[in-house]
């Protein structure tokens, strides 16, 4: 698989689910579901420009400190009211970790799909019967982004159904998922960059973009931080990129 992947003879997005398959992701375990990259930055120009590595995440950064205002607090953040640097479980039984969430779990493969069922009423289960506060809902691409950089305790990289399933970006059901309290608008379908004119627009050049000149030289970079050799030991550390 790897060297069809490098002779260019299946795509990257076929190596990724791939990949996953063979890391025991499966779409029959939230826990356990595929895992893809954030792999663009550019959210808010009016028109996407593939040629420019400028508009392209760092693909060789773990998502949490992409924006590297937040890797000084990724390196010093307390937990347990301890610093990253000297941090010991007292009973020996948790390593150290820069982040205490993950890159993918349960919750946020239902926060992602909450417009498509049963991932509504799993989501609706797991909030004790009722949809969650609007503003925590995935209600805008923009915006997941902005807080994504904003917030290093935020690390939800995507799932596969960003690069091929429109219906997810829209409110087929009609469910009531409630008004965002500051603009007091109405959350419905998910808000797309300026650049995409409707959710298929946004799916087909999102996944241009996956196949893209500049995602096919650096997606290895990611892979080595969720699949390869910087998951754990020294050079997880030295990358930033150590999981609860």
């Amino acid at each position: 698989v790897f060297q069809k992947w490098v002779n260019r003879e299946i795509s990257n997005f076929d190596y990724l689910i791939q990949l996953n398959t063979m890391a025991g992701r499966t779409y029959n375990d939230l826990a356990q579901y595929p895992v893809f990259p954030w792999i663009l930055q550019d959210y808010t120009s009016e028109e996407l420009d593939l040629n420019n590595p400028a508009v392209f995440r760092d693909l060789s950064k773990p998502i949490g400190v992409v924006n590297e205002k937040n890797a000084k607090t990724v390196k010093e953040k307390y937990i347990c009211l301890f610093r990253y640097e000297n941090f010991e479980d007292p009973l020996g039984m948790i390593d150290k970790f820069h982040y205490g969430t993950h890159y993918s779990n349960a919750a946020g493969v239902m926060h992602y799909l909450i417009r498509v069922e049963p991932f509504t009423t799993l989501h609706i289960q797991l909030q004790s019967g009722r949809f969650d506060c609007a503003d925590r809902q995935f209600h805008s691409i923009p915006a997941t982004w902005q807080a994504l950089m904003d917030n290093p305790n935020d690390v939800k990289e995507l799932i596969p159904e960003f690069f091929y399933f429109p219906e997810f970006l829209e409110n087929q059901n009609g469910f009531n998922l409630g008004q965002l309290q500051m603009s007091k608008e109405e959350v419905n379908d998910v808000v797309l960059p300026k650049w995409a004119h409707s959710p298929e627009d946004f799916i087909y050049k999102h996944r241009k973009a996956l196949e893209s000149e500049y995602v096919s030289a650096h997606l290895h970079e990611w892979i080595d931080l969720i699949f390869g050799y910087k998951q754990r030991g020294p050079a997880a550390v030295e990358a930033l990129n150590v999981f609860y």
